[in-house]
């Protein structure tokens, strides 16, 4: 993983599993079509001479152009996306990054964790993946790093809970 300018230094960081970029894939691809069709609904019901003058048809082809258009950018953006997640565990705290255009990368004290979560979903299941939750006392440092396998989704959570146990115990 390369490393950015916001990353401290020597950090190690560990990748989500390649799986997850077919997760968001399928998500991407079912929720592509769906917008497409709702979008094209003004132009089959013009075509169809339900609705003769309205909307105008630049209007009606204008607006499945656009969830296309949109649509591609978003999917070319996919791969990147995942490869931008990745997370770091130090002695202290967890380190979590994420974003391509607009980098993010979260530090997690121990010590602030309130309960770990692991959350898998049927799509996540089928691929043998989870999503890792870290709740803390304010909403703001609340995060979650998607498309782990699930044997290390449950070694983190333990991992983590033991370490924020010990943390909150010598506080």
């Amino acid at each position: 993983m390369r490393r950015e300018p916001i990353d401290p230094e020597g950090i190690v960081w560990s990748r989500v599993s390649p799986k997850y970029l077919r997760v968001r894939l399928i998500g991407w691809f079912v929720g592509s079509v769906i917008y497409l069709l709702i979008f094209s609904i003004p132009l089959i019901l013009r075509l169809a001479g339900v609705w003769p003058d309205f909307p105008p048809l630049a209007i009606a082809i204008a607006l499945p152009a656009a969830v296309l258009l949109i649509s591609g950018w978003r999917g070319l953006l996919l791969p990147r996306q995942v490869r931008a997640l990745g997370y770091a565990e130090r002695d202290d705290d967890l380190l979590i990054r994420s974003g391509v255009i607009f980098q993010r990368t979260l530090v997690v004290p121990y010590g602030r964790m309130q309960y770990v979560d692991v959350a898998v979903g049927p799509l996540e299941r089928a691929f043998g993946l989870c999503t890792l939750k870290l709740h803390t006392a304010s909403p703001a440092t609340n995060a979650a790093i998607p498309g782990l396998p699930a044997a290390e989704g449950a070694r983190l959570r333990e991992q983590l809970s033991s370490r924020g146990e010990a943390r909150l115990a010598g506080l």
